[in-house]
């Protein structure tokens, strides 16, 4: 993989990977999210998402938007626990354009009052309608179970009454705070000289100061396997179970995400889709989850199913897991669940835009990026042996916890 980076004096760095096409991404990946708010600031890192793009110095709300959809291109951002990305997509003669903006609207924006309070009216409306999807709704709620007291459990999008009590003066404080240069990448991808692109970076970034965050988020955090059911008004039973797990640093990792794809991943063929859907037409969508954050990480299974079919179904989880934890795979099934996870990944990069933003997480995190040799040969490296024991780590029964959304 053909890679360029640059590191500027104030921190902020730079990565550019050239591809063979008139479409181009770059993006602002900041190492901040919902993880590093205050209690009193819970849902700060999303609502900034939103009204980032409510006007600049420069720039009203009409002409941020317009910019990049007047020449065809797409603007973007997302939240997650751990992070925050604005990001933009467009015809590769537009990238000073697309850069431009993304520089204007991440360090000059004005917030002003009036946008603020018509955004917190949107941002409740997409609280209510996330309240109105359980399946979504319940993953949230068994992390703020698994973390319980800590900043990880929290929602991103947080509460209408911590929103409301949100202000200028509160955004830019939380900014100061968390925008730390050093915890910055921009990200580019396209067919673009890597001097043109060094340059247009160095002219809109390298003067910005330095902002270097001075403190690591805390890693340890506190578990204790817990069960709660909820009688909800629904039309299925949901559940999901699941346990802490390894972090983006643990060498486990990628063991664990092999194990996830295998058990419940996209793949129609993943086991719990075979064994609940396909052989007893119990539940119609189940999903593995895994994900690895700083100084932790998550795993969790999820289902929805008819009320009657709830003890049957965990029954049949229980029967998988077991089996991971008891009995090694065998060469074939090592080397089908291998091959298919190779494969996801290469397909999933050929979408560029997927692309730019997984690397730029990666070098964000890690400060490097593996090829796809690279990757693959660290998933060919994986052996039964390892899986045997990740799934009586992480699969252990005494230490999952349980969250159950029963129907009225």
């Amino acid at each position: 993989m053909e890679i360029y980076t640059h590191t500027f004096s104030n921190g902020i760095r730079l990565i550019h990977h050239p591809i063979a096409s008139s479409v181009g991404h770059c993006g602002i990946l900041i190492n901040t999210g919902s993880r590093d708010e205050q209690e009193e600031e819970h849902g700060m890192a999303h609502f900034i998402e939103h009204v980032i793009f409510k006007g600049t110095r420069k720039r009203k709300t009409y002409h941020i938007l317009s910019r990049i959809d007047d020449v065809g291109g797409e603007l973007n951002a997302y939240t997650t626990k751990e992070e925050t990305c604005v990001y933009a997509s467009y015809l590769s003669q537009d990238f000073e354009r697309a850069l431009e903006l993304l520089h204007d609207i991440t360090f000059h924006s004005t917030f002003p009052e009036r946008e603020l309070e018509k955004e917190k009216e949107v941002i409740i409306d997409e609280i209510n309608s996330y309240k109105d999807n359980p399946s979504e709704l319940i993953i949230d709620d068994f992390e703020e179970l698994v973390f319980a007291g800590d900043p990880m459990g929290r929602n991103i999008l947080g509460t209408p009454e911590r929103l409301a009590g949100f202000g200028q003066s509160d955004i830019q404080k939380f900014m100061r705070n968390n925008y730390h240069t050093d915890q910055m990448v921009i990200c580019v991808v396209g067919q673009m000289d890597k001097n043109k692109v060094l340059r247009l970076a160095a002219k809109y970034f390298e003067p910005l100061p330095a902002n270097l965050r001075q403190k690591k988020r805390p890693a340890s955090l506190y578990y204790r396997p817990q069960s709660i059911d909820k009688v909800m008004d629904t039309f299925q039973s949901h559940t999901v179970l699941g346990n802490i797990a390894y972090d983006l640093d643990s060498p486990k990792r990628l063991g664990l995400l092999l194990l996830s794809n295998l058990i419940g991943g996209p793949g129609m063929n993943s086991r719990l889709n075979m064994a609940l859907r396909e052989k007893n037409g119990i539940a119609y969508n189940i999903e593995s989850i895994y994900t690895p954050y700083y100084g932790t990480g998550v795993f969790c299974i999820y289902f929805g199913t008819d009320e009657e079919n709830l003890n049957r179904s965990l029954k049949v989880v229980h029967r998988e897991l077991r089996r991971l934890r008891e009995a090694r795979l065998g060469k074939l099934q090592l080397h089908n669940a291998i091959r298919q996870l190779k494969g996801q990944i290469t397909i999933a990069n050929e979408n560029r835009e997927n692309l730019m933003l997984s690397i730029g997480k990666s070098y964000m995190l890690y400060n490097k990026v593996d090829s796809l040799e690279e990757t693959w040969a660290k998933i060919d490296a994986i052996q039964a042996s390892d899986l045997l024991e990740i799934a009586n780590e992480v699969f252990d029964p005494a230490q999952l916890s349980y969250l159950i959304y029963r129907q009225s």
